[in-house]
Formats: structure tokens, sequence, C-alpha cells
């Protein structure tokens, strides 16, 4: 199976361009577009697909990381450039007790229990801002295979819209975001990789959970 990582920049000229920036709701089914649409119930889940949107010096680039390479001839005219590449050779560098550097956009929460939350009237989910993300943050890190060495989070606007699923009412979407960027050390591979194709936490469809590492650079 080869892993795909697409590149996509917006021409912030194009309307629908400025219009798919705008929510990341508009944005999932951009992306979506450009997949097969007889992959069943759970489309995203079956190519693997996890995205991200990163603000640049160059403007907003778009990541996508997919098993299976988007047609990118299929974005409306003038909507930008792209490049596919696979990662291959990233994935397989993978090893014990190499230094790399990360990234992930993700929606830090707490479930909190049945009791708290019919005492508080909480939510299912609590989303967790500050030092109790980068707490999140380190146990996922340390699920994900990986000993964080340095880790700085800085929180992002949150995912707010409606999804109007069919023969059915429509969904509210909310998902608060942190931005968390540091380097570690590799400590299990294996769960380095399942974290890398499955994603982490929650709102993977809108933008969460796309965990993106490189090597480190050597002290000379």
């Amino acid at each position: 199976m080869t892993l795909w990582l697409t590149r996509i920049i917006p021409d912030t000229r194009s309307p629908d361009a400025r219009r798919d920036l705008a929510g990341a709701i508009g944005m999932h089914r951009r992306i979506m577009s450009l997949f097969p649409s007889d992959a069943g119930p759970d489309p995203r889940a079956r190519f693997g697909i996890l995205f991200r949107t990163e603000d640049t010096h160059a403007g907003p680039h778009l990541l996508i990381q997919s098993t299976h390479e988007p047609d990118t001839k299929l974005l409306p005219h003038n909507y930008g450039t792209a490049l596919s590449r696979p990662l291959d050779a990233l994935i397989d560098a993978i090893r014990p007790g190499l230094t790399i550097r990360y990234r992930c956009v993700a929606s830090p929460v707490r479930k909190p229990g049945a009791t708290t939350r019919a005492l508080y009237n909480l939510p299912p989910v609590v989303p967790l801002t500050g030092a109790a993300a980068d707490e999140w943050w380190l146990r996922q890190a340390d699920q994900g295979g990986l000993k964080p060495l340095t880790h700085h989070s800085h929180p992002l606007d949150g995912v707010r819209g409606q999804r109007h699923p069919d023969d059915a009412p429509p969904q509210r979407i909310r998902h608060a975001r942190t931005q968390f960027d540091g380097t570690a050390t590799i400590i299990d591979t294996d769960l380095l990789q399942a974290a890398i194709l499955s994603g982490i936490g929650r709102g993977k469809a809108y933008g969460c959970g796309l965990l993106s590492i490189a090597p480190a650079r050597q002290p000379q």
C-alpha cells in the first residue's frame, strides 16, 4: 500500500478556492470529490483521507494524505496548483531511536464520566485548552510510539458548521483545534505508523488529526 501526500496551493483569486478555504466542511466536500465515488458508506476511512490547511508566508496551503492518489484534475479551472508524491521512503525510514520533527492539528477533548456529566450538565466531550491540551497531546504521542523532546502548542480557530446527511436531520459540527509542533524520539515504529495512517483524535473529516513527521536536522 502506498501512502500519498498531496499539496495544493489554492489561488485565492479563485471563487471556488476562497469558498473552500472559508470552512472545513466545504473543504471536506472538495477533497472527497477528488476520490472515487463508489467507495462505500465511509470513503474517507476507505482511502485513509486526512487533511490540514496551513497558513504560510506564500498564502494558504492544503495538505492531503491518503492511501489512494487523488485526481487533482477534477479541481475547478484555475483553482490552484497541486502536486502528489508517495511517502514510501519516509515510512520505510521510521526506526526506533530516530529523532523527528512533528506537526499535528488536533481536537483535544476529554469525555466526562456519566455522573460528572449529569451533575454539571456537561456535553458528551469537553474541549481542552492550554496545559490540559498539552497533557492530552503528550498522552497521544506516547500512544503513537513517540517520546516528545520538545513541544509547542497554540490554539486555532475551531471548526463550526452544519452537515446535511442524506435522509437525516442536519448535524451540527463543532471541533476545537490546537496545533502541536516539536521534536520527538521514535519509540515504537508500529504504533507510529498506525498513528500516521489513522490520524489522531476527533474531527478527522474536517481538518484534524493529520500527523506529519520529518527527520530532525542534526546539529553540525
